[in-house]
Parts: C-alpha cells; sequence; structure tokens
C-alpha cells in the first residue's frame, strides 16, 4: 500500500458522531444567503425585497468569470439584500428571506441518460461546488477536455471529528456511486477510485460490495492530511503532481464525497446546491449529529438544536486542524459548511508561544516537504522571496507544523500569510 510522506496523527475523535444517522434539521425562521459561498466573484442577486420565491429558486445568478449560482433553500419573501457578518469578521451581502413554511418550491428538470456536456450544464447551472471546504465551482474543475483518465474521490475525511461524507457513503451508497458515474462521464475518466481511511471500515466494506467495475475503494492507512489533495492522488493511484501543476496535468480529476453527491441529486431529481450535511460535534454538545442543514441557517439555530453549550472553550467551524474559530454564532452557513464544533478546555491548547528550538519537527511533519520554521523567520524579516525560496507558495495549509511544534509557535499561521503576501505582490 502506498503512503505518502510526513503528516501527523492527531486523535480523530469520530466515536462521538460516526454513529449518529443523518436526520433533516427544522428549516429556519429566516434564512441569510451568502452572495459567496465559492471561489470566485460574488453571485449577482436577481430578486428584490418584496418578491415571493420558492424553495429551489433561482436567487443570485453566477457572476461573469468564476462563479457559481445561488438557490433559495425555502419558500419565503425577499427582506432585501443586507449585511450580515461573516466567519471571517467582515460584513458582506445576504440575500435575506423570511420563511412562510409554505413549502412551496420548484426544481430543475431531470436528465435522463445525459451527455457529458449536458451534466456539465447541469453541474454548473445547480450551483455545485467543491464542498469539501474548497468551494471551486465544480463545473470547471471537471469540464478538463478529455485530459484525465481517472477520478479520484475524497472519502479520507482525516480531519478530526467530521463524519458527514462518511455517514454520506453508508446512507446514500446507491446514489453516491451514481454520482460518481455523473462525474467520470463529464470529466472523460475511463475508472474511478475511492480513497478511504481505515478508520472507516463500514463504508469501504458497503462500497466495495456495491462498485461496479469501473470504480475501485482504496483503503488508506490513517494518517494526516490524507485528504489534501496531492497526497490522496498520490495514495490511491502513485501518481505525483508535478510542483505548481493541478491534477489533471498527471491525467486525474479529484472530487469530494459531498459534490458527487449533490451532482447526483442535481441531475436525477433536478435538485440545485441549496443544503448539505454537516457534523455538529464535540464534547460540549449534547446531541452529537449530522444534519441536513439549509444553507443561510444561523450557526445559533444549528447550536439550539444540538444542545450545543456556547459558553464552551472554543467553537470552530470545520475541523480542528485546518478549521475557523467562530466568534459569534450570527454567522450563517453556506455550501462549504462541513462541520460545527464546540469543544471543552480539555479538547483545546492554549498557546503560550516561545522562542524556536531547532528542533526540525516541523519539517519532519510537513507533507509537501517545506520548512515552516525558515518561511516565518523570512516573513518576519520581510524577506518574501526568501520565504518563496522555501516554498511558502506551495503550502497546503494543513496546519501539522504548529500541531508538532514544542515550542507552540503559530507556524500554519505564518506560512498562510507569506503565501497570501506571495501571491498578491506576485513575487
Amino acid at each position: 500500500m502506498t503512503l505518502f510522506d510526513k503528516g501527523v496523527h492527531p486523535k480523530d475523535c469520530k466515536n462521538l458522531s460516526a454513529g449518529a444517522q443523518i436526520k433533516k434539521m427544522p428549516d429556519p425562521e429566516k434564512v441569510w444567503l451568502p452572495l459567496s459561498q465559492h471561489i470566485g466573484k460574488p453571485a449577482i442577486p436577481i430578486v428584490a425585497e418584496g418578491d415571493h420565491v420558492l424553495r429551489g429558486q433561482l436567487v443570485a445568478k453566477k457572476a461573469e468569470g468564476l462563479s457559481a449560482n445561488i438557490y433559495s433553500p425555502v419558500a419565503g419573501i425577499v427582506k432585501g439584500v443586507v449585511g450580515h457578518i461573516t466567519a471571517s469578521g467582515k460584513k458582506q451581502d445576504h440575500i435575506l428571506i423570511e420563511n412562510d413554511f409554505s413549502d412551496e418550491s420548484m426544481q430543475l428538470p431531470s436528465l435522463k441518460d445525459p451527455t457529458a456536456e449536458e451534466i456539465l450544464e447541469r453541474i454548473d447551472e445547480a450551483g455545485i461546488v467543491g464542498m469539501g471546504g474548497a468551494g471551486f465551482p465544480a463545473a470547471v474543475k471537471y469540464n478538463v477536455g478529455g485530459r484525465a483518465d481517472e477520478l479520484v474521490v475524497n472519502g479520507a475525511e482525516c480531519e478530526p471529528y467530521i463524519t458527514c461524507d462518511y455517514r454520506i457513503m453508508i446512507e446514500y451508497a446507491e446514489e453516491f456511486l451514481r454520482g460518481i458515474g455523473y462525474v467520470m462521464k463529464a470529466c472523460g475518466a475511463k475508472r474511478a477510485v475511492i480513497g478511504i481511511e481505515k478508520n472507516k471500515p463500514y463504508a469501504i466494506a458497503k462500497l466495495k460490495a456495491l462498485c461496479p467495475q469501473d470504480i475501485t475503494v482504496c483503503a488508506l492507512r490513517t494518517r494526516y492530511p490524507q485528504g489534501a489533495e496531492k497526497q490522496l492522488i498520490y495514495s490511491c493511484t502513485k501518481r505525483v503532481v508535478p510542483e505548481g501543476k493541478l491534477p489533471v496535468d498527471a491525467g486525474v480529476v479529484v472530487a469530494n464525497v459531498h459534490t458527487v453527491l449533490s451532482v447526483c441529486r442535481a441531475v436525477e431529481e433536478g435538485l440545485p446546491c441549496y443544503e448539505r450535511v454537516m457534523t455538529v460535534s464535540g464534547k460540549c454538545v449534547e446531541t452529537p449529529s449530522n444534519l441536513w442543514v439549509k444553507n443561510g441557517t444561523p450557526l445559533r439555530d444549528v447550536a439550539k438544536f444540538c444542545g450545543a453549550k456556547e459558553d464552551c472553550a472554543r467553537i470552530v467551524s470545520g475541523g480542528p486542524m485546518m478549521g475557523e474559530a467562530v466568534f459569534s454564532l450570527k454567522v450563517c452557513t453556506g455550501k462549504t459548511t462541513s462541520s460545527l464544533l464546540f469543544l471543552d478546555a480539555s479538547e483545546c491548547e492554549d498557546k503560550v508561544a516561545s522562542v524556536c528550538i531547532g528542533c526540525g519537527r516541523c519539517i519532519q511533519a510537513c507533507p509537501m516537504g517545506l520548512s515552516p520554521t525558515f518561511i516565518e523567520e523570512a516573513l518576519f524579516r520581510k524577506d518574501y522571496a526568501e520565504a518563496k525560496r522555501y516554498g511558502a507558495s506551495s503550502c497546503i495549509a494543513c496546519g501539522c507544523c504548529s500541531y508538532v511544534c514544542p515550542a507552540k509557535r503559530f507556524l500554519a499561521q505564518s506560512v498562510r500569510l507569506a503565501k497570501k503576501i506571495i501571491a498578491e505582490r506576485k513575487i
């Protein structure tokens, strides 16, 4: 079995929610739909204050270039385009819709035996993006012009606590596999492999029993960040993506579990991307859960439904390795909101950084082979060209360096900042 180099072994903490079957969360009274739920330009609103909309109705059209459509997850009255707080702490434009609970809905026409072009068009029309966290418009990613012969499906879900993809692979196995078939057809891949870490034996067994001949399951050793794109490709196919290149340059397209499920729902049922499964977990949650949650739902509603304690040590959106600390539960969910964690003091570490002791553990752990401590030093000297020479632009923000640092330095944040400055200044 092939294994990528380096990485770390954090406690997975998945036992809290791994056995929780996916259930539907009640619809909120109001939804705040961010116009930026994807990489690229914000969508452009096509509704106005006072308009009545149906569940599944297009409310914001993708902008020119890289963007994605946004649909209403509820039926109700548009209250306007308003500024609302986001996870970054900044106010951004949201479409505010007051739910009338009529549940009136509309959807796209289902497709029968669609061509590759029709599938790509439907993915684009449905507003589907990479739902593993990146938010890249999926139709653009899958439109590779026949340059890929293999599809790699990311079922690793290597971040601690998160179990939404795991539950999808178990509870929606048939739809998930049909979704893989549609994505294969869209990108021209002749075969597909589903990479799943060995700490998910039920998902591995179920999918192996159901997979057609052109789809295989690869049981991966449990190691973080097994689900990172280049690491996953290497573990599943032994192919190496060249530095500065994309997976398609190695003949591969990578898809997330939830994205694939959304493709199946869009093709067969005409359902646009207006809700998703997310995990709510942590020791400060009374009922750890995996939930279907409508986009635009305030995090406070999610917390109340699961009995989460707001006065816990830390609230995190996403996983503990790559997620963001939540400062306000007024923030609303979007297409890429995979989880919400409520952690007590035993699950957190209050860092007091000290001087680097030169142990080299960050270098030993970095799955990209970078030198985080040297990048940080270059950042502090404002020598961004040197930071680039040490590989800052190749950082995947996995957090392994900070995790292993005995001096508790904020290496991941420093490298991420250096990468941002290098990109902005085009060094």
